[in-house]
């Protein structure tokens, strides 16, 4: 075995595309898997600042790159966002890893970009511990969002080329004797917790590196990306304070400005004065209709959907909107943002090619209908994975919508629509890339309809009585919620208590039912994350009720002996500003049937159609061959039903965007729905 590191070579994609597509754990899975080609041009499309090819033999084995974007982030000045990280299964117990990794670092601290971002599921302890070790530390979210992944910094690059000039020639020697950095950091445990620390109101991070016998102690401010502070311990224990040298760069940090609102009729335009991005609301509906970036002018810091950066923008109001222009040394940017009569217009002049434009439409229930120019529509349910295939992780991957084509999307009361004058990339079912192509006039016209106020047909459920028997419901403050539920003794929902596993995108599963507060379904930054429970022990109020006080949380279970009664659920939670979510494990297959009501509408679907669904009601079909339905208890206002597909089974949650919510669930022979 000869393991060799070099940097891609033109040829190497068919290789990595044919290394991801063998296995399904590789870091960015398309269903489906992805040609040479497709790989090729994603590697071009995200600015790559390197990648690095880990060859057994001239064989491909690993791989990890080296990004400015990655379709959903965008880094910041000095940032480089790393992904694409993958190592065969064979060679994981070798050092191919620390090598792709430390190759990676050094190569940061020659071109001078010097912290290193990247995310990684918590639930795989293997990779979360391997960045733990390498001195990669957690500054934001402390949970996964909806992607499932949680965001990790490593400042190693920044500390060292700050401080190299003042090392000394034993220290720096003991530097270039070091050949991997799993060493090299102090212990930092394989929690997923937050490390940063507030000093004199600055956030700050604390690094500790062995150099050989050399002991070097940094402090990081994270939000301008600064050294603060550091020292150098020697072999005899002195200690003494570095001088620090700024780094190449400077960071641009978000400002204070107001948003800019606009719009008429029920719908309401909202500028982000700092990033550029537009978000659309409208009357009765929870969350944006439409979410839209900004095309900046600078091609290498393209914004993500899930992460804009701050910008210099000359914002102006016009007419019905505003006119935006963005300057990055001789490049210019101007849009004119309209919303009026439903039409969202977006105009936008260049002087060179800006970079990429996401838009997302955030209706959750309902339809959508893809007409190709010939008149030939085909229409799915809203959700991810129906209909089009998920490429967030390789968005060069994704379907195109010819020029001619109309994009529609209908929950029954409210509509989005597009007609596409060019070619539109669909990287989910409700996510798309706009390619800005200039008219002959050298603009480029967007147009988007919005209509609001339609009246969503009415349904009635399907009449059907939950199945008669005895119930047996334990709830444990040990395991924060329901952890046994059988219907006549069949199994409801599943379980580890008392032990905890991994579901998902969760490492800590222990309940079959739990509450969690959690972020907006509709928040751009995460979505609505995985149910990981806070750090915090729950108390047993009586035998089906708990509360957490210290965070704010309480909910009981109603619970009749005889299974003909449904059960009811009921939560509070005084200081929730976002959503309090009911998680649920049921006892099914890996691949059963679903019914839902989506805006209104009976869908049967099969959890192997899709990724994720939200409904208003669902049935769920059971191991035992009954139907779990879960609804809102009363009137549904905020209350939303969320059903993912997961290697582990199928995870449910209800949530809502309220301090009190009530959910009924009950066990049928056939949907009730």
């Amino acid at each position: 075995m000869s393991i060799t590191i070099r940097p891609y070579q033109e040829g190497d994609a068919h290789d990595i595309a044919e290394l991801y597509n063998r296995h399904r754990d590789n870091p960015n899975p398309v269903a489906g898997g992805i040609t040479g080609e497709e790989l090729e041009r994603e590697l071009a499309e995200r600015d790559t600042a390197t990648f690095l090819i880990a060859a057994d033999d001239g064989r491909v084995v690993g791989t990890f790159g080296l990004f400015h974007s990655t379709g959903r982030r965008s880094a910041r000045a000095g940032e480089l966002i790393a992904d694409m990280f993958f190592v065969a299964p064979a060679y994981r117990n070798g050092v191919i890893t620390g090598r792709l990794f430390t190759e990676a670092v050094e190569w940061m601290m020659r071109c001078g970009c010097l912290v290193l971002r990247l995310t990684v599921n918590p639930a795989n302890t293997v990779a979360f511990k391997l960045y733990r070790r390498v001195g990669c530390v957690s500054v934001g979210e402390t949970v996964p969002g909806e992607d499932g992944n949680v965001e990790l910094h490593n400042y190693i690059p920044l500390i060292l080329r700050s401080v190299f000039h003042d090392l000394g020639p034993e220290a720096v020697a003991a530097l270039g004797r070091l050949s991997s950095f799993g060493n090299v950091t102090d212990g930092r445990d394989g929690e997923l917790r937050s490390d940063v620390r507030v000093v004199d109101g600055i956030r700050t991070v604390a690094y500790a590196l062995a150099l050989g016998e050399f002991q070097l102690t940094a402090t990081i401010d994270v939000d301008r990306g600064l050294m603060l502070a550091a020292e150098l311990t020697d072999p005899a224990g002195s200690t003494r304070t570095l001088r620090i040298a700024e780094p190449p760069y400077e960071i641009r940090t978000p400002g204070t400005a107001t948003a800019h609102r606009f719009g008429d009729h029920g719908l309401t335009a909202e500028l982000d004065a700092a990033e550029g991005t537009l978000t659309v609301h409208a009357e009765g509906h929870h969350g944006p209709v439409f979410v839209s970036t900004w095309p900046s002018a600078e091609a290498d810091r393209s914004a993500g959907w899930r992460e804009g950066q701050a910008r210099d923008l000359e914002i102006t109001p016009v007419e019905h909107g505003v006119r935006v222009t963005e300057r990055a040394g001789g490049n210019r940017v101007t849009g004119t943002l309209t919303l009026h009569d439903g039409v969202l217009g977006q105009d936008f002049e260049f002087t060179t090619r800006p970079g990429r434009m996401f838009q997302t439409v955030g209706l959750r229930q309902g339809d959508f209908t893809l007409t190709d120019p010939d008149g030939t529509a085909r229409q799915h349910p809203i959700g991810t994975g129906l209909g089009v295939r998920d490429t967030s992780e390789v968005v060069a991957a994704a379907q195109t919508a010819p020029a001619g084509s109309t994009l529609a999307w209908t929950d029954g009361t409210h509509r989005v629509l597009l007609p596409a004058g060019h070619p539109v990339r669909l990287i989910t079912a409700t996510l798309v890339e706009r390619h800005l192509e200039p008219d002959a006039d050298g603009t480029v016209r967007l147009r988007t309809e919005l209509r609001t106020g339609a009246d969503r047909p009415a349904r009635t459920p399907e009449a059907a009585q939950p199945a008669d028997g005895q119930r047996k419901l334990t709830v444990q403050a040990t395991a924060g919620g329901i952890t046994g539920w059988t219907e006549n003794g069949a199994k409801v929902l599943r379980s580890p208590a008392p032990r905890s596993r991994v579901f998902g995108c969760n490492p800590h599963w222990s309940a079959g039912a739990w509450v969690t507060r959690e972020h907006h379904r509709h928040s751009p930054a995460t979505g609505l994350g995985w149910g990981v429970a806070a750090d915090r022990e729950w108390e047993q109020k009586h035998p089906l009720g708990l509360a957490a006080p210290q965070q704010r949380i309480s909910w009981e279970v109603t619970a009749p002996e005889q299974a003909a009664e449904p059960v009811r659920i009921d939560i509070q939670a005084p200081g929730a500003d976002e959503e309090i979510v009911l998680w649920l494990t049921p006892d099914a297959p890996a691949d059963t049937a679903v019914v839902i009501d989506s805006a209104g509408r009976r869908r049967e679907l099969a959890t192997g159609d899709f990724r994720q669904v939200w409904a208003g009601a669902a049935a769920i079909r059971l191991g035992s061959g009954q139907w779990l339905h879960l609804a809102p208890a009363g009137p549904a206002g905020t209350q939303e039903i969320v059903l993912r597909t997961t290697s582990a089974g199928l995870l449910v949650g209800c949530a809502a965007a309220a301090t009190e919510a009530a959910w009924q669930l009950s066990v049928h022979p056939a949907p009730a729905i």
